[in-house]
């Protein structure tokens, strides 16, 4: 078998997989990519090697994140077509002042900004005095937000309703995982969901949504979070950074943060 031929089905396989994990079938993929649902099924088995464009065509109708584009078109022999740095280049400076307003804005309410692994990249004022009481060793860079939440020398045990808020953590990062196949997260699900739980895990909130409630030196403040990410990136590191914000869900909190 010749590197050629290799090329070609690891390509197929990757896109296959993708294709699959979309739950979308050969026929459909290929009228949203534009070609024959034949010539679809023949990249995919490495009997066909597709252009950088149709690469790119395909991930953009997959919805694939963009450090997965770079990774199909190496594997289809093509260089990366997003660039990906590190938080600290210089060339993310601006981008590192946007996160920044963005959360001094939020304030009095807490804000922060995540990593793809839910580290924490960046907080506002107002996220210290929630931490109170947390572990040292949970508070030591790179802070895991999940674990520090839900781990039992954490946050866990100030979370007034822990149950449904687990719930809903670890329904969100499951859907991240189905969308990404980020082994690295599947991981971090495994980790969080063995810690110790209360007997009311699956509850339900019976609000619009489920609020954060957290035990404070205030009292109980409570919260509904929003999830920003930026539009239309095309670096892979800002696409893969998240703003999560909370805004006080009753007259309390709101009193108490802006009293």
């Amino acid at each position: 078998m010749t590197d050629t031929t290799d090329m070609r089905t690891e390509f197929g396989a990757l896109l296959r997989s993708w294709r699959e994990r979309r739950r979308l079938s050969q026929l459909a993929l290929a009228l949203e990519g534009g070609i024959s649902s034949r010539h679809l099924s023949y990249i995919e088995t490495g009997r066909a090697s597709p252009s950088r464009e149709m690469v790119l065509r395909l991930a953009e109708q997959l919805d694939i994140p963009l450090r997965e584009r770079n990774r199909l078109l190496l594997s289809a022999g093509f260089a990366p077509a997003f660039a990906e740095r590190g938080l600290d280049d210089p060339t993310l400076a601006q981008m590192r002042a946007m996160v920044t307003r963005i959360l001094e804005a939020h304030a009095p309410f807490p804000a922060v900004a995540i990593d793809r692994h839910w580290h924490l990249v960046a907080a506002n004022a107002a996220v210290p005095p929630l931490l109170a009481g947390a572990a040292e060793a949970l508070l030591k860079p790179p802070v895991n937000v999940l674990r520090l939440t839900l781990h039992p020398e954490g946050l866990a045990p100030r979370i007034v309703n822990l149950g449904e808020w687990r719930g809903h953590l670890l329904a969100r990062l499951s859907r991240q995982i189905a969308d990404t196949g980020d082994a690295a997260l599947a991981a971090l699900r495994a980790e969080v969901a063995s810690y110790p739980s209360p007997p009311e895990e699956e509850g339900h909130a019976q609000g619009l949504a489920v609020p954060f409630r957290i035990r404070t030196a205030s009292g109980v403040l409570s919260f509904l979070s929003t999830s920003m990410v930026f539009g239309t990136p095309r670096e892979v590191t800002l696409s893969e950074l998240a703003i999560e914000a909370f805004l006080p869900e009753d007259a309390a909190t709101l009193a108490a943060l802006t009293g």
